[in-house]
C-alpha cells in the first residue's frame, strides 16, 4: 500500500487506515472475535494506522486494539480523548490529560501513545494556550509521542494548524464534504500538518448499499443521531438529510469505474486529494476491511470525474452543509 508521512509525527503510514469506532459502540453489536478478525484483515491488507478513542465503548475499542498490538507490533495507533466528560472548556487541563492518557495507555498496553487527538472539543479550547502547553508537557513526560486534534469545522482546523505543536488534524472529508478542500488541505500541506480524513463514506451512504427502506438498529447512531440528539449531527451521514444523500448517491453511481465498488470509488476520491495523509474508513468484518484497503490499489480518478463529483455536491449537498461546518 502507498505510504504517506503522517504530518509532524514523521511516521510513515498506509494511506488507507482503519477507523475503530464500529468496534466499540454506536454501530450495532460487533463481537470481540469479529473485531479482532477485522483488525487483522486490515493489517494483512496493508493498513498500518488504526484510529480509535477512549469513548468508543468506554474503552472497549482501545482494549481490543491492545490485544492486536501484542501480536502485530509496529502499527500506529491514533486515539482520542475528552468526550467522556461534560463538554466545557475548563475540563481540558493537564491533570485531566494525564488521567485520560494513563487510562488509554493501560487500555492499549503501551508506555507511550503514538498519537493523541483532542476529540472534537468546544471551540474555545482551540484558542487556549494552556491546553497546548499541557499537551507539550505530555510529550515531554513521555506519555504521548505526538498530539493532534479532531475537529468539526473548517475554522477549528485552521486555528489548530497554526499551532506549532499540532501534528495532525482529523476532519470529515468525503464527496459530501468538500469545504476542507478550499483552505484546510492547502494550509495543512504548507505547514506540514497531517490530515486524517474521517467519515469517508458518510456513515455508509457513499457505499451505495442503502435505500429508502433501510432500517438501522436502535443502537446505531444512524438511527438515534439523525438530528444531532447524541452528538454533532455532522458525524451522521455527514450532516446530509438521508433522502437527499440517496439522490446524490444515484448520480455518483454512474461515475464509478468498472471493477471498482462505490465505496472504493469514494475512498479513492479522498486519496486523490493533495494534503491527505490517511483516510480511516470503518469496517465491521474482514471483507469490508480488505475491500477498503484495496481502494489504494486503483489509479487516481480522472480529472473530469472529480469535476462531476463537485457538480453533484454543488447541486444537492452544498446548500445543506457548506455553511455549517
Amino acid at each position: 500500500m502507498e505510504q504517506r508521512v503522517l504530518g509532524r509525527t514523521g511516521r510513515q503510514v498506509g494511506v488507507v487506515g482503519l477507523g475503530a469506532w464500529q468496534l466499540g459502540a454506536d454501530w450495532g453489536e460487533v463481537s470481540e472475535a469479529d473485531a479482532l478478525a477485522t483488525l487483522n484483515a486490515a493489517v494483512d491488507a496493508g493498513t498500518t494506522l488504526i484510529d480509535t478513542a477512549d469513548v468508543y465503548g468506554d474503552g472497549r475499542s482501545e482494549k481490543i486494539i491492545g490485544k492486536l498490538l501484542k501480536e502485530r507490533p509496529g502499527l500506529t495507533v491514533a486515539t482520542k480523548m475528552g468526550r467522556r466528560v461534560q463538554q466545557t472548556a475548563d475540563v481540558y487541563t493537564l491533570d485531566n490529560f494525564r488521567a485520560w492518557t494513563d487510562r488509554s495507555r493501560a487500555n492499549l498496553g503501551v508506555d507511550t501513545l503514538d498519537l493523541v487527538q483532542l476529540h472534537c472539543p468546544p471551540s474555545a479550547v482551540f484558542e487556549t494556550d494552556e491546553v497546548f502547553d499541557a499537551l507539550d508537557t505530555l510529550v515531554a513526560e513521555g506519555r504521548i509521542a505526538a498530539y493532534g486534534v479532531s475537529v468539526e469545522t473548517v475554522g477549528e482546523a485552521l486555528t489548530a494548524i497554526a499551532r506549532p505543536g499540532v501534528a495532525t488534524v482529523q476532519i470529515i472529508l468525503n464527496a459530501f464534504r468538500l469545504k476542507p478542500l478550499d483552505e484546510v488541505l492547502p494550509a495543512a500541506e504548507k505547514a506540514g500538518v497531517g490530515i486524517i480524513a474521517r467519515v469517508p463514506l458518510a456513515s455508509g451512504l457513499l457505499s451505495g448499499k442503502y435505500g429508502p427502506q433501510t432500517v438501522f438498529g436502535e443502537d446505531d447512531h444512524r438511527n438515534f443521531n439523525r438530528q444531532g440528539e447524541a452528538f454533532d449531527v455532522g458525524e451522521t451521514f455527514s450532516g446530509v438529510e438521508y433522502g437527499v444523500g440517496l439522490q446524490a448517491v444515484e448520480r455518483l453511481r454512474g461515475l464509478v469505474p468498472e471493477g471498482m465498488t462505490m465505496a472504493q470509488f469514494a475512498l479513492r476520491w479522498i486519496i486523490d486529494q493533495p494534503g491527505v495523509s490517511v483516510v480511516i474508513p470503518g469496517a465491521r468484518n474482514p471483507g469490508q476491511a480488505e475491500a477498503n484497503a484495496a481502494a489504494a490499489q486503483f489509479p487516481p480518478l480522472p480529472a473530469e470525474t472529480h469535476d462531476e463529483v463537485r457538480q453533484v455536491y454543488d447541486d444537492l449537498i452544498r446548500p445543506q452543509v457548506h455553511h455549517r461546518w
